[in-house]
């Protein structure tokens, strides 16, 4: 081989395996699906080596001649035998905090397969963070697949679903679906990337049409002077009704409001007040 000495070196280590990408054999540089020699190294296959899965992209050298027909290399002789682990199932589950459980999602992850712990938490879909999906992610190893039950469990909007599929790609891992139409293991590359798009949109409009059925089954529910059984945490309905209150002429109390909807007045307030709505 030709080319910078740490070029060289890297290639080497990561053609000591197959690429689970392109599966071409050990000292064979990555093909692309035209059947060309790739410019860079498959993301699966060099983040196996641990030197190299945290630093840049690993470039293949000129002297394989990247974008020209793709043929076999050189068998590389390797003194120790590399060893690929088959990878885990780490399971992430989640649900608001609308008094929903997480038990049936449990259940199914483990009925997969999915290794303990599982990473599940109740959240808000107005909360930015998801401390367990970052812990769920940092979890991942090489060849380990994380497992959703549902496509809309991954993310909680468009958005956030495309990101998240993306960001598990990129770190060499592969994302699960357990149910819905896109079930089984999530291919990137061609009509599995659309799909997934298109799945998405689906997801977050009918999330919209839910929500604008709620709100619209409580204020129904009000105009019949029905206010009991509310759950206690403010979601995104709650909130809804409650500005809605709030923004009458003359206001509503606080007070009041937190007492026909089944919410803590203390609780109530400061969501409001993220609104500029409490006082």
């Amino acid at each position: 081989m030709t080319g910078s000495n740490g070029e060289v070196e890297r290639a080497e280590l990561v053609e000591r395996s197959e690429c689970p990408r392109c599966t071409v054999p050990p000292g064979s540089p990555c093909r692309t699906r035209q059947g060309t020699v790739a410019t860079i190294y498959h993301t699966a296959r060099y983040s196996s080596v641990p030197a190299l899965r945290s630093g840049p992209p690993v470039r293949v050298p000129k002297d394989r001649q990247p974008g020209k027909a793709w043929r076999p290399g050189l068998v590389i002789e390797i003194s120790e035998p590399v060893t690929t682990r088959t990878g885990d199932r780490i399971g992430y589950g989640r649900v608001s905090t609308r008094g929903q459980d997480l038990e049936t999602q449990e259940r199914l992850l483990r009925a997969a397969g999915c290794i303990d712990p599982l990473y599940v938490e109740k959240i808000s879909t107005r909360q930015p963070e998801r401390p367990k999906y970052t812990t769920a992610l940092a979890a991942l190893r090489t060849n380990d697949i994380l497992t959703v039950t549902m496509l809309d469990r991954l993310g909680r909007n468009t958005l956030e679903l495309i990101t998240s599929a993306q960001d598990i790609e990129h770190r060499g891992n592969r994302l699960e679906i357990l149910q819905g139409p896109l079930a089984g293991i999530y291919d990137p590359r061609g009509a599995g990337k659309i799909l997934f798009t298109m799945f998405a949109v689906m997801a977050e409009v009918e999330r919209e049409f839910i929500r604008e059925r709620s709100i619209e089954g409580l204020a129904t529910a009000e105009a019949n002077g029905k206010f009991g059984g509310r759950p206690r945490a403010v979601d995104d309905d709650v909130l809804a009704v409650a500005l809605a209150r709030r923004r009458r002429i003359p206001p509503q109390s606080v007070t009041a409001i937190a007492q026909d909807l089944g919410v803590g007045r203390s609780t109530l307030y400061r969501a409001l007040a993220e609104h500029g709505e409490a006082d």
